[in-house]
């Protein structure tokens, strides 16, 4: 991730960061860079590589292959005109867009696919992003024989085994689930019901965006968005807890994902998110 005045204006060279830092434009690196870096342990299949962040190759549960392919990112890892992040309470539906992106198959050859719409955006609640392809899963499956990871319906459980694979930096970490945090306030924003790993996935800069795996599946249970880098108290870099109590905790190191199963509550017939829809728990 970025700060927060130059989300995709400019890349800084400096280390980790809540919303960290990607230090490079990993779409201008060569193969042979890439794959330098790579962990042979993870399934990279359907994992993508952003300029500035990770994501992955999704469908959601029961969608057609011959629907147009989506990808999943966080919130902050969208390009807003003139830079910066998505304010508390915006949010994004259907904006066209054009935006150059790389996917992974099981033998770590990189497609590029392009991005032609932002389905959903926000920065309120969750942190993610869901692009839309200007082709089909099938059209990518035939053209570079790359399947998409399944989106999850259902909220995670705590102590679930998990990898977290990241397309930037073309590895994955490992660890489980170690609990939930009723809300994570940093800076300006909230996230509800996030995800807090055990020590292992000591994700940094430019891992934002990568999905959060079932091990040894190709279940997509939630997203890796946040850190707290130096113990500081709900500040831009250093989330802080708060419990329903409205308690603040400060876990110095402490790493966080976001829940994306709710964004079942707002899928039409058509595989469409409708914020308007009856039900519906994302942002609006």
């Amino acid at each position: 991730m970025k700060t927060l005045v130059s989300l995709l204006v400019a890349f800084a060279t400096t280390g980790a960061l809540a919303f960290p830092v990607a230090p490079f434009n990993a779409l201008e690196r060569t193969d042979t860079q890439a794959l330098s870096a790579t962990d042979a342990d993870y399934d990279f299949e359907g994992i993508v590589k952003l300029s500035n962040c990770s994501g992955s190759l999704i469908a959601f549960n029961g969608q057609p292959l011959s629907s147009k392919a989506v990808v999943m990112t966080n919130g902050h890892c969208i390009s807003k005109p003139g830079g910066g992040f998505l304010e508390p309470g915006e949010v994004w539906v259907n904006r066209t867009v054009s935006r150059s992106m790389r996917i992974y198959d099981k033998n770590m050859r990189l497609t590029t696919v392009q991005a032609t719409k932002i389905l959903y955006a926000t920065m309120t609640g969750t942190d993610v992003a869901f692009y839309e392809l200007s082709e089909s899963f099938n059209q990518i499956l035939a053209r570079a024989n790359i399947r998409p990871l399944l989106l999850d319906g259902s909220r995670p459980l705590a102590g679930t085994q998990i990898d977290i694979v990241s397309g930037y930096w073309d590895r994955g970490y490992s660890c489980d689930i170690d609990g939930f945090v009723f809300k994570i306030r940093e800076a300006s924003w909230t996230f509800t019901d996030s995800v807090r790993y055990t020590p292992g996935c000591d994700t940094i800069g430019g891992t934002s965006g990568s999905p959060i795996i079932a091990r040894g599946e190709r279940r997509v249970v939630a997203i890796n968005n946040t850190s707290n880098e130096s113990g500081a108290r709900c500040t831009m870099n250093n989330p802080c807890e708060v419990d329903e109590a409205n308690q603040v905790t400060v876990r110095r190191g402490a790493r966080y994902g976001q829940q994306t199963y709710q964004t079942y509550t707002c899928l039409t017939p058509d595989f469409q998110i409708d914020v308007n829809r009856p039900g519906c728990e994302l942002q609006r």
